[in-house]
């Protein structure tokens, strides 16, 4: 079974509206201990996320680009002197924000902070309104079973319940969720359906497949050396 993200989401999120003032957020930050916040529209839906990294390079930039490198200048100015003139959240903000919906598996998000190299996805509902937050921390506490847990999910709602297969086929070890299977599937095609199954059991950090593969069959073997003739 695949954890989804309402599993694991913080439900009670400091958020921001748009018009917030640095001042404001600077102290929310400080008060609250969190890193970042989701910024909301009038209308409560999710446009972007701020975070600390947001608010300093405002505090940094204000102050000029005296003392930087000609290149790094150049690039400073062009990507961040908005933000440095910046005075509220929509100023601010890294928009429009990357999100997930509440029955995204944890899967989907942990590409997602992979592939967009965020540290948290507001999870918003059909309307686009916030309904918590997930971070790296949530994603991976999904790997948090139990080796036992995860070898009676194999062997029962994978093995038997999914391929209809004796789970004593196989021999099914699990340690600190490294899965190694070994036995011999009743074809290669079955072989791998499994084992690609079990990679995406919750919890499984990884899968050596140790299964006994037929060889492919030999090209002088009798069936294919008269299918290969040619017609009289």
């Amino acid at each position: 079974m695949k954890t989804a993200v309402k599993d694991v989401m913080t439900t009670r999120v400091v958020s921001v509206r748009k018009d917030t003032s640095f001042k404001e957020m600077a102290t929310a930050l400080r008060g609250n201990r969190v890193s970042a916040f989701p910024v909301t529209d009038d209308d409560g839906k999710v446009i972007g996320v701020v975070s600390e990294a947001d608010l300093l390079t405002k505090q940094a930039l204000d102050g000029g680009y005296d003392g930087m490198p000609g290149v790094i200048t150049g690039l400073l100015r062009h990507k961040e002197q908005g933000k440095a003139r910046g005075i509220t959240a929509g100023d601010l903000m890294t928009g429009p924000a990357v999100t997930v919906v509440p029955d995204d598996t944890v899967e989907d998000a942990a590409r997602l902070m992979s592939r967009r190299k965020v540290k948290r996805l507001p999870v918003i509902d059909a309307d686009g309104r916030l309904a918590g937050i997930v971070s790296r921390a949530d994603v991976l506490s999904a790997f948090d079973r139990q080796d036992t847990e995860i070898r009676k999910e194999i062997t029962g709602n994978v093995i038997l319940d999914e391929f209809l297969i004796d789970p004593d086929t196989f021999t099914v070890t699990v340690k600190d969720g490294v899965v190694t299977l070994t036995g011999l599937p009743e074809n290669n095609e079955v072989g791998h359906e499994i084992v690609h199954r079990v990679r995406h059991v919750q919890g499984v950090v990884a899968v050596r497949d140790r299964l006994s593969y037929r060889p492919p069959e030999s090209s002088d073997s009798p069936l294919l050396a008269r299918s290969s003739s040619p017609v009289d």
